[in-house]
């Protein structure tokens, strides 16, 4: 192993309700052979109101211009990560769906199916249908074809 390799990026989105599996999922990057790019581990603070919300997004947005790819994280789809998700498709990087857990081994690559929507993003007249549409509009499907659909 050489320690000077390039490895790719991933900037790594997630709802803020599972900030606390931050660690778990930049070990899950670093164990594919990727370099984790964490915005709860960049911009933690963010959490304590320090800094106005749109100050960190345009911190991500930079991130994700930075990244080569964009891997969500979880169940819950938040406002801000529909918006990067929305942003890494214009750049055009490939995306990434994955489970989340407060252990390594409980994370798998899998499809969008039955996820949620948190109520601020339905708020914004954009209803579950159009929303989902986003989604699948951007992601890239799995390497391999037998990976489970997320929380079937």
């Amino acid at each position: 192993m050489n320690l000077t390799d390039e490895k790719k990026i991933i900037f790594t989105a997630q709802s803020k309700r599972f900030f606390y599996c931050r660690d778990v999922i930049c070990a899950y990057v670093l164990k594919q052979g990727y370099v984790p790019l964490n915005p709860f581990r960049v911009f933690g603070y963010f959490l304590g109101d320090q800094a106005e919300r749109d100050l960190v997004r345009q911190g991500n947005f930079n991130l994700i211009r930075i990244a080569d790819e964009l891997w969500v994280f979880g169940r819950d789809i938040a406002d801000g990560v529909l918006a990067e998700i929305k942003y890494a498709h214009k750049l055009k990087k490939p995306i990434k769906a994955f489970t989340i857990g407060t252990r390594v081994r409980e994370i798998r690559e899998v499809q969008y199916d039955h996820v949620r929507f948190e109520s601020e993003i339905l708020s914004e007249s954009l209803d579950r249908q159009r929303a989902r549409a986003i989604l699948y509009e951007h992601q890239v499907p799995p390497n391999d074809e037998h990976q489970g659909r997320l929380f079937p």
